[in-house]
Parts: C-alpha cells; sequence; structure tokens
C-alpha cells in the first residue's frame, strides 16, 4: 500500500508533535497505547499534504479557517487532521461536522470510507458514524441541519472540531461549538478549524471573524481576540491534481460572476446567495463633509428597536434633483472605501456614535452646491441610469441620502429617545426640523411597564419638540426591493459616517425558502433600520414641499437673463403665493 503518494500514519503524528513541540512515548505522541502493537503493523494512508494543507496543519492558532475558493483541498486536509489528534493523544474524541446529513456522507464520510483503511482503527459504528481508534479516541461525523440539533452535542468534549463549509452554519452554533471544545488529556491543545467557500448565510460572521480580524455582529466585543483566529487562504492552484486540469479550470471560469469570483477567485466582497449585488461603495457612499443641505430639505427618522439586539437609527433627507447638485453627489464618493480604506481625511466613527451634523449654512450650499460654467455633458450617474424609451437619460427627482447613524445596545426606551434627541441637532446645537419618525412596528405591541416601548419613546421625543413616531412599513420584500432600485439608479446615497449599514448591506443574502427576501441572522439590524426609513417614506402621504424647494427645482439655469424670467414664471405659477420672496442664489448667477 506504501507508494510515493502515501503517508504513514506514525509519520503525520510525528510531524504534528514536532511542529507543536510535544513530549512523545515511543514512535509518536500516543500510538504506544494501542492493544497491541505487533498486531497493528505501520499502515500507510494516501495523503501527501500540499504546502498550503501543510501549512493548515502546522498552523498553532486555537481557530482556523482553511480555503476561499474551490478545489484545493479542504475537505481532506479538515479529516486528516481529526486522524492525526485522534491518533497522536490516547482516550480524546474529535468531531467533525456538516450542515446535512446528505452532504456529510458525499464528502467527510465518503473520504473516510475510500481513503483510510480498515486496519488503521478498531471499529467503525454505522448507526453512531464514530470511528473507534486502536488507542481508544474517537471520531464522530456529525451534522446539524436546524439551529437547534447543534445541541445534540452539548455532553461531549472534543479535542478537535472540524467543521466542513463553515459558511453553512451559523454564529450561535458556532459559538456554542467553543464550548465543547476542551480536553483535560496533557499537553492536548483543544482547537477548532473551518473549511469553506465565500457565501451562503454565515458568511458575514466568518468573514468577520477570520478575514477582517473584528468581532461579528451581535458578539461581545470582550468575546473576540483576532491573535485566535488565523486565516490559511487556498485556491485551485494549490492543489496540483486540479491546477493541472484544464477541464476543471475552464468549468469554473465559465461560472456566472459571482459565482466564478466566490469559487475560483475565492472573493470575499461577493458570493452566491447576495443580495444587494449592486450595492457598490465606490458609487453608492459619499463623504460626510460633502453634504450641504438647505434647511427646508425633508428630514426623517427611522429606528429599528432592540435591547439586547442593538437598537439602530438613521437620519435621511431628500436632495431635490439640480444637474449641478448631482453632479456634486457623483464627485464626492469614497472611492477607496470598498478596499477596507476610509474617505481621505474623514473620520468614520465607530457603531453607536453619530456621524457629522449636516451643514445648513447658505454659503457652504453655494460653495458646495454651485453648477460648473460650461458643462452639458450627462453626469456619471445619467450615463449608468437606464434611458427612457425614446433613449434619452432618465433622471431622479431627488436623491435621498442617509446621512447620520446610531447603533447601541442595551439601551431603554427613554434612554434611546433621550440619545437621538442629543444627535438631532445641527452644528449651532439646534434641533433640526424632522417631520417624522418611523419605527419598527414590533414597538408598538410590546410593553416594558404601564406604556408601549412607542409610547415612552414618544413622550420624550414630543417633550423635545420632536414628532411622536408611527409604525414603520414592514413590507419586507417590497423594501428591500426598494432599496435595490434606488441603489441601481442612484437614488439613495449613504454618507461614509454610517459603517454599520455599509458593512451589513454587501453581506446580506437571499431567503433559502423565499429567495425575493432576505435571510434573517444576528447583525442585520443596521438594514432594518434603513429599510424602515426608505420604504415608509416612499409610501406615505407627503404634504405640499415648501416654498425654497419648489423655487429650487424651478430656476436652475446659470444665465442671469434666463434664471430671472425662471424665478418670475416661478412667482406667478406657485399657486397660494401673491408674492414669492427670492432667496439670493436664485436671483443672481454662481450663488446655488
Amino acid at each position: 500500500m506504501s507508494t510515493n503518494n502515501t503517508t504513514g500514519l506514525e509519520a503525520l503524528v510525528a510531524a504534528y508533535v514536532a511542529a507543536n513541540k510535544l513530549k512523545q512515548n515511543g514512535s509518536a505522541a500516543g500510538l504506544d497505547n494501542r492493544e497491541d502493537e505487533s498486531l497493528h503493523p505501520r499502515i500507510e494512508i494516501p495523503y501527501q499534504a500540499f504546502p498550503k494543507q501543510k501549512e493548515f496543519h502546522s498552523c498553532r492558532a486555537k481557530y482556523r479557517l482553511f480555503g476561499g475558493a474551490a478545489g484545493p483541498g479542504k475537505s481532506k486536509a479538515l479529516l486528516m487532521e481529526a486522524i492525526v489528534l485522534a491518533t497522536a493523544f490516547p482516550n480524546v474524541n474529535t468531531l467533525l461536522l456538516r450542515r446535512t446529513f446528505p452532504e456529510l456522507e458525499g464528502s467527510l464520510l465518503l473520504y473516510f470510507r475510500r481513503d483510510v483503511p480498515r486496519e488503521l482503527y478498531r471499529s467503525f459504528n454505522e448507526a453512531k458514524h464514530t470511528v473507534t481508534w486502536h488507542n481508544g479516541s474517537t471520531t464522530r461525523f456529525g451534522y446539524s441541519q436546524s439551529e437547534n440539533d447543534i445541541f445534540q452535542y452539548q455532553s461531549g468534549e472534543y479535542l478537535f472540531i472540524g467543521v466542513d463549509e463553515l459558511t453553512h452554519f451559523t454564529l450561535r452554533q458556532w459559538q456554542f461549538l467553543t464550548s465543547r471544545n476542551r480536553c483535560p488529556v496533557k499537553n492536548a491543545f483543544p482547537c477548532m478549524a473551518g473549511a469553506t467557500n465565500p457565501g451562503n448565510i454565515g458568511h458575514a460572521w466568518v468573514k468577520a471573524l477570520f478575514i477582517d480580524k473584528q468581532p461579528a455582529a451581535g458578539m461581545d466585543p470582550r468575546e473576540y481576540d483576532p491573535a485566535d483566529y488565523a486565516f490559511i487562504s487556498a485556491r485551485v492552484w494549490d492543489n496540483p491534481i486540479y491546477a493541472n486540469d484544464p477541464s476543471y479550470l475552464k468549468t469554473l471560469q465559465q461560472l456566472p460572476d459571482f459565482f466564478r469570483r466566490a469559487f475560483f477567485d475565492g472573493d470575499w466582497s461577493v458570493f452566491a446567495g447576495q443580495y444587494f449585488t449592486n450595492f457598490d461603495p465606490s458609487r453608492n457612499v459619499i463623504r460626510a463633509e460633502s453634504i450641504a443641505s438647505e434647511k427646508w430639505w425633508p428630514r426623517w427618522i427611522s429606528i429599528d428597536w432592540g435591547f439586547e439586539h442593538p437598537a439602530a437609527v438613521y437620519w435621511h433627507t431628500n436632495a431635490p434633483f439640480v444637474e449641478g447638485r448631482q453632479r456634486r453627489l457623483d464627485d464626492s464618493h469614497t472611492h477607496g472605501y470598498g478596499c477596507g480604506l476610509p474617505a481621505k481625511n474623514v473620520e468614520i466613527p465607530r457603531a453607536g456614535v453619530a456621524g457629522p451634523p449636516i451643514d445648513d449654512g447658505e454659503t457652504s450650499v453655494g460653495a458646495r452646491l454651485q453648477t460648473r460654467p460650461g458643462e452639458t455633458e450627462a453626469s456619471p450617474l445619467q450615463k449608468q441610469m437606464p434611458g427612457a424609451p425614446d433613449g434619452s437619460p432618465l433622471q431622479p427627482r431627488a436623491t435621498t441620502i442617509t446621512y447620520r447613524e446610531f447603533v447601541e445596545q442595551h439601551l431603554a426606551p427613554r434612554a434611546l429617545a433621550a440619545a437621538i434627541i442629543e444627535r438631532s441637532r445641527d452644528r449651532d446645537g439646534k434641533l433640526e426640523h424632522v417631520d417624522a419618525i418611523y419605527l419598527s412596528p414590533d414597538a408598538f405591541a410590546h410593553r416594558t411597564d404601564e406604556s408601549s416601548i412607542a409610547e415612552q419613546m414618544g413622550d420624550v421625543l414630543a417633550a423635545s419638540g420632536l414628532p411622536r413616531p408611527v409604525p414603520a412599513d414592514n413590507d419586507r420584500i417590497g423594501g428591500w426591493m426598494l432599496m435595490y432600485q434606488m441603489l441601481d439608479a442612484g437614488e439613495w446615497r449613504i454618507a461614509d459616517s454610517c459603517p454599520e449599514l455599509i458593512r451589513t448591506l454587501p453581506e446580506l443574502v437571499r431567503d433559502s425558502v423565499n429567495v425575493e427576501d432576505i435571510a434573517k441572522r444576528d447583525g442585520d439590524d443596521a438594514a432594518d433600520a434603513a429599510r424602515y426609513g426608505l420604504k415608509t417614506r416612499a409610501s406615505a402621504k407627503l404634504p405640499r414641499p415648501p416654498r425654497e424647494q419648489e423655487l429650487y427645482e424651478r430656476v436652475t439655469s446659470n444665465d442671469p437673463t434666463i434664471r430671472a424670467i425662471q424665478a418670475r414664471k416661478a412667482e406667478l405659477e406657485l399657486p397660494g403665493r401673491s408674492r414669492v420672496v427670492l432667496p439670493r442664489w436664485a436671483r443672481w448667477p454662481g450663488r446655488r
């Protein structure tokens, strides 16, 4: 059985022992505990670790993630890691998991039955899918199809837990498994490992812990130590078998774009099942300091209530469409945000800290939103938008800007309302004019004392001059689709002072049962709050816009004569106004 492509179990164990600097007795640690060493001659197993697999086996991190792309031998490495550790120490347990039994049977169990010689272990229990090795250790093959199936492992303790396709599992399941990762055997180092491609329901938390090296959404930051986590990136090129298989490489390259980027490139920024595939930070995210508003711009607030789950609050405004203004928005993108770099000279506040107040100064508006003389070419936004039936570009009537964020946990209703009031002020400390506050519908039903959450918040908000909250439109499917369409048309911009929302949107995935909806998960509070703000506002019956907005939309020319004509025409046509007092910028060019 011994060939150039096989490796002795003792050699694998010895390599592990050497890498981990453990003491050993006999030819390999733990192997001297066999029933009768003479009855079990040296057995070769068909496993020759590739360089990336060797890197995985020798890594000393408590939690390891192996892979990223398809084909580098991830599942086989997990299986061999479990075998090595089970045979390196007597009377220990190891665990290998997939999400469903068919997946388990088609991968880890298949590799075990095919590649591990029968002479290498004492027995295999087909009913329990558990291997008993000659030194008394075990390796269990398991699965956790439902969220709560993971609790079947509650009574066990495992030296090693390997999870194949880790992104198919939830953060809650992973966190529970960490509590089972323990071993009383001296010199044994309890550890866990996952192997996976980008995508699926666990993409966000896996990416956070292993790729971005930060706590996952819904995780207490005190629970996370980045030194415990290691990512061993591997692609198909790292497997000599598939690297020299042009047919398989061609198959991967011909996959749809998101599959190809995930499985061939190992790209964690896009993945199968992603809902907002059109979210592009270089196009949809703008610099907070570039936003210069008028006092008459409508503003509203949207809230997703939570206590154990974070409460998420967003401030929105509507910028009426004017070509010069749109050019400024097009030029204010944070072009490196997608690479993890904040906009130049902009401090990105952490979650829970409100962004900067919108500047209401007239000078700032004139300086920042001035139409550029002599420009007639369509803006970048217009070029990207779908055309009208006659071939001309469609122009949005207004741009919704989400400009401020507040995300915080463990705030009582009245304390949350006070925090909203504190952050709803302009640079001069004056309370912004907010015409509506949309609150998640569940807050109107939950009772913490004699009043509902909405009533408690409303009392505090109303006392300060802000409106009482009204129930938000909770049409999930319609809300997600509206957000998608607004992103696509360039009608929704997000300030870079909203980092949680920017981080959350590209991580949302479609629900496996209802593909038109987004799968619920920990950490989606920011997206829900934004959805409340956009969907409720779109379906609300709004009052007539203020006279300043109507005038602003009518007086658009740079030519002084034409501006005077437009202003006079607006003065005559605006109903209900016997005399319209024109702002300074409406009477002279260059004052917009």
